[in-house]
């Protein structure tokens, strides 16, 4: 049986885990983690806070916006249910609106349907690492005041234009779980793009403290400043991140190449088009091949595709139930405009195993046994 996903290990990493062992400084803020932040600086990303996850980052970015009660946050339906729950602790409401059909991205022109009195920000998902459009975006924000926070889980060494993402908004948020490109076990990083915010992030990051002025020596003591939380990746997980950030570039070559093993068949078949279309990449999009999918025309025959992959010893894995539709969000959270991209995406999108060093040909050669079946 071919997984869905594998673990991505690396030659180096026991050895990066030893080392940080041997240092004796397990918690964060030390060796590692410098070695990290300055890895990201040369990816772009020039203010970067180590977080025990991309969702402590994303509650991080709602804490230093001064969210409140009564407050709206508009953002996709079809993401993780930590782009809702980041912001309902703080007592706002999720305003979910429409994806687009080609990419999955969030519509520009629902944000605009969706804007009121008490919209404080937009959450963009560049989903599977390709980029939302931000010029767009940007527009809609800047002309009426409101604050962009780019959830960029799955979006390491992906980029608008030539701009990283996560490095666009006010504030952008990685992740480095298990399932991402490069990973931690657990962990991720809040991207501080807007200025004002620097100085205030060091204490949220710190529990609420200056502890970070401590350990650089500019004070004796440190003391609480603020609201915080537990936030900080330790040094572990931080050794072994550095030793995944190091191998990068050979990671995202290696997932490019099944990518475009996987698109060259599906998009080079005609006969297929009557089943299932596959995400279109913009132009101005350079993705890392986190992901590929396929968006079947019934969630029957999603299912029947599954299940003969399955039979061929290919495991497959659907993705997100829409926020919108889920028990808890139909009373937390409110959606405007109609949902049909989101609500599709659902129910009928399959996607393929992809991790480094994956025999593509393998999964290709049931896809076409499955296929010839449906």
């Amino acid at each position: 049986m071919i997984p869905f996903s594998k673990i991505q290990n690396q030659k180096s990493d026991l050895i990066e885990i030893e080392k940080a062992l041997k240092y004796g400084k397990l918690e964060g803020g030390g060796n590692f983690s410098s070695k990290v932040n300055d890895r990201l600086v040369k990816l772009g990303y020039k203010n970067n806070l180590l977080t025990t996850s991309c969702t402590s980052a994303l509650e991080m970015s709602a804490i230093l916006l001064d969210l409140k009660e009564g407050d709206e946050i508009i953002m996709p339906s079809y993401t993780f249910v930590s782009t809702a729950n980041a912001f309902l602790l703080r007592g706002c409401t999720p305003v979910f609106v429409d994806i687009q059909k080609s990419d999955l991205n969030i519509n520009p022109s629902a944000i605009e349907e969706a804007i009121s009195t008490r919209t404080k920000a937009i959450v963009v998902v560049h989903y599977g690492g390709v980029s939302c459009d931000m010029d767009k975006i940007l527009g809609i924000a800047n002309k009426n005041n409101i604050h962009i926070i780019e959830d960029a889980a799955q979006c390491i060494n992906a980029f608008y234009k030539s701009s990283p993402l996560g490095s666009i908004g006010s504030f952008g948020a990685l992740s480095f779980h298990n399932t991402k490109n490069i990973s931690a076990g657990e962990g991720g990083s809040l991207i501080v793009n807007d200025s004002k915010f620097h100085k205030r992030a060091l204490i949220v990051h710190e529990k609420g403290t200056n502890r970070h002025d401590f350990r650089i020596g500019k004070i004796s003591k440190y003391e609480w400043r603020d609201v915080g939380g537990s936030f900080i990746l330790s040094e572990l997980s931080c050794a072994l991140l550095y030793s995944q950030i190091l191998h990068l570039n050979k990671i995202t070559k290696s997932r490019l190449k099944i990518w475009n093993d996987y698109n060259e068949f599906c998009t080079n078949h005609d006969g297929f088009k009557n089943f299932f279309n596959t995400q279109k990449i913009p132009s101005y999009s350079k993705h890392n091949a986190h992901l590929y999918y396929l968006k079947f025309k019934s969630k029957k025959l999603a299912n029947k595709f599954s299940l003969g992959m399955q039979e061929c010893g290919v495991q497959t894995a659907t993705h997100y139930v829409a926020l919108h539709s889920s028990k808890f969000g139909k009373v937390n959270a409110k959606y405007i405009g109609n949902m049909n991209n989101t609500n599709q995406a659902s129910t009928c999108l399959v996607r393929l195993p992809l991790w480094e060093g994956l025999d593509s040909s393998r999964v290709i050669s049931a896809m076409s046994k499955t296929l010839m079946r449906l």
